[in-house]
């Protein structure tokens, strides 16, 4: 009875370290599918290997039960066999001990097959462990590596600008196709930025410049349509050199110069891969102290292009006009790579510059989820300009995609005519390692819903293989029959000129069997130049002079004005610590809004998933649909102009 005692109790230890074994087996294979673990799972998989250990050793010592126990099971049955007994027992007997001996056989077959199985275990128990360890060193040594390649950015930077021999007129650089910023410095490039293909066939169209004379008399009979380029071209000929606005109200000049925090962006970002970026909850020290609805304000720099458009008789000729503008708008991203605040629901900012820039602006939050503004500008010099721009964010890694989603429509009350089209992505790269820089990218298509003009415009993304100049934009302006009147060409980031096309003709096909249109045109006249930025504007992040003073304190604004934001106003007076608290503050009181509103809605709202513009409803503006586009989009409705007369703001709500 011992040894039976000693089988059972070698069987159920057998049996649970199957068992036992079976389900890690199970959870391997589950597993399977999972990421590798990261560093925080370390703990894990140790406890895990060291489970395995205690279980092959289990195993082990089931093996060496059963060997020992089958052998003494089948002594006691020879020792059986050689006594006298009657012959029924016997028969009973014999057929015992051949069952035993098939037991046997199979328990040998088992242990064999579980000491194979023992030192697979142990073997890859062992390569586990060291791939485990190889892997953890290479992390770390990945780490380090980065980080000193990242302390050796910054040392070449420094090195770089503070040499003698640096670039005395970065303007000549970018000309010569090298990527450097207006101030000398290196934009770095690093083996984690995006390189795009060699842009050979950046534009579809060769221009070729003529003599004005030959043109002249080349085209003497062409009809009422043609235009004179040396007389009638006077609108489009003094567009470059538009004084910069006269302001009898003295606004400021600079702001607090911006603090010396040094703050990882990889620490915060790295977790936040794939997630849209208005969710990501981040620090004021990646804002710069402008909301975003002032960023959006900002677009107006250059609106004395507009003011000029008003006079042109041409509509082609007014569409140049446009498309510079809606270059111009990108001027101020190049050296702005901190992010603006994302505005709280129904914040606003009002530009009420009627005396120095002729225009009266209005922006207005109309939805968090996603981040969505409208804006409505009026001026007095004969135009209007509207849109609902919704931005979608990426964050890709090594680059942030902003995409601006929604129509921007422009018109001129005198002709009527009706401009629509839409913004260019826009691209942060060197997230990881190396100084950030920003580029704009794709096609833009302006329609004259009038006249059904059009305008292409192509934003040629940076390549380190082109010999293009950097940040090149490159169009041509159509009438309705699809005639090419003008050639644009230039950069968003320093200036536009407009070329007037007198003969177009194919190319001959290239190896490729590729064809591009041969343009000839007369000179190039200047369309828009950026104007320089304010001394030691490198401190104050890199703010035009426009921009300086969006954010000074005005009286007579709405209480949700975005001026009147506390968080933003500290950081811009360098007390970052407190912005981030009160940053914190704003953005919990928004979510116990939220969440109050959804209490409130109506259970055929939606719940938390529905859209914000299902159930909030903006003060402003409101949805209307689109004839041109076909979308619904807010507009503005009137109201807050005659409010700001009344100075009667009872209906703003209390988001501050």
């Amino acid at each position: 009875m011992k040894g039976r005692g000693c089988w059972e109790t070698a069987s159920v230890r057998s049996f649970c370290s199957s068992g036992c074994l079976n389900k890690f087996k199970k959870d391997d294979s589950e597993d399977d599918d999972e990421e590798p673990a990261a560093p925080a799972d370390k703990s894990e998989l140790h406890h895990t290997l060291k489970n395995l250990s205690l279980k092959l050793d289990d195993l082990s010592t089931c093996n060496d039960l059963i060997a020992k126990h089958g052998a003494a099971l089948q002594r006691s049955l020879n020792e059986l066999d050689s006594l006298k007994i009657p012959s029924e027992s016997g028969e009973k007997l014999k057929v015992v001990n051949e069952r035993a001996t098939l037991f046997r056989i199979t328990s040998n077959a088992m242990i064999n097959a579980c000491k194979d199985f023992l030192e697979l275990a142990e073997t890859h128990s062992r390569k586990w462990q060291r791939a485990l360890n190889y892997e953890q060193e290479q992390r770390v040594h990945l780490e380090e590596t980065i980080e000193q390649l990242a302390k050796q950015h910054n040392s070449l930077e420094r090195a770089f600008c503070n040499t003698p021999g640096g670039p005395a007129n970065p303007s000549k650089s970018l000309s010569e196709g090298s990527f450097l910023t207006s101030r000398g410095e290196n934009s770095e490039e690093d083996e984690d930025t995006e390189y795009f293909d060699a842009m050979e066939d950046s534009a579809s169209f060769i221009t070729v410049i003529t003599d004005p004379k030959e043109d002249r008399r080349a085209e003497g009979g062409s009809g009422p349509s043609s235009v004179d380029w040396t007389s009638a071209d006077n609108v489009l000929d003094g567009a470059s050199f538009a004084p910069k606005d006269s302001c009898k109200v003295k606004r400021r000049v600079r702001i607090p110069d911006k603090p010396n925090y040094s703050l990882n962006l990889w620490s915060i970002m790295k977790n936040c891969i794939g997630r849209e970026l208005s969710r990501i909850p981040m620090p004021v020290n990646f804002n710069e102290p402008l909301s975003m609805l002032q960023r959006l304000t900002e677009d107006l720099e250059y609106h004395h292009l507009l003011d000029k458009a008003v006079n042109c008789t041409s509509s082609v000729e007014q569409m140049c006009l446009v498309a510079a503008f809606s270059v111009s708008s990108y001027s101020t991203t190049v050296h702005r790579i901190a992010k603006p605040f994302n505005p709280m629901l129904g914040e606003t900012f009002e530009l009420d510059r009627l005396e120095d820039m002729g225009l009266r602006s209005l922006c207005e939050q109309v939805s968090h989820h996603p981040p969505s503004a409208a804006h409505h500008v009026f001026s007095k010099h004969g135009w209007s300009l509207w849109q609902e721009i919704t931005i979608a964010s990426k964050f890709r890694g090594k680059y942030i995609s902003i995409m601006p989603l929604g129509a921007i429509h422009l018109e001129f009350q005198a002709s009527g005519n009706h401009y629509v089209w839409r913004k260019s992505t826009s691209t942060v790269h060197n997230i990881i390692v190396g100084k950030l820089w920003i580029d704009q990218s794709g096609d833009i298509e302006i329609v004259n819903h009038k006249t059904k003009d059009r305008c292409q415009l192509k934003f040629v993304p940076y390549s380190y293989f082109s010999k293009e100049a950097a940040r090149k934009v490159t169009g041509v302006v159509s009438d309705s029959q699809g005639k090419a009147h003008y050639v644009l060409s230039g950069s968003w980031d320093q200036q536009m000129e407009c070329s007037k096309i007198v003969h177009s003709s194919p190319s001959i096909p290239s190896s490729d069997g590729k064809q591009k249109t041969v343009y000839q045109t007369l000179p190039a006249k200047l369309l828009w130049r950026k104007y320089p930025l304010p001394e030691n504007a490198e401190n104050m992040y890199y703010f035009s002079e426009l921009a300086l003073t969006l954010n000074e304190q005005e009286d007579g604004v709405a209480p949700t004005d975005s001026r009147l934001r506390p968080d933003q106003r500290l950081m811009e007076k360098g007390r970052w610590d407190e912005a981030n608290t009160e940053k914190q503050r704003l953005e919990e009181k928004q979510r116990l809004s939220r969440r109050r509103r959804l209490e409130t809605c109506a259970a055929g709202c939606g719940g938390e998933d529905e859209k914000e513009s299902e159930y909030y409803a903006p003060l402003w503006f409101e949805k209307r649909l689109d004839p041109l586009t076909g979308e619904m989009a807010c507009m503005y409705k009137g109201g807050y102009w005659e409010a700001k007369e009344k100075k009667d703001w009872h209906m703003c709500p209390n988001i501050f």
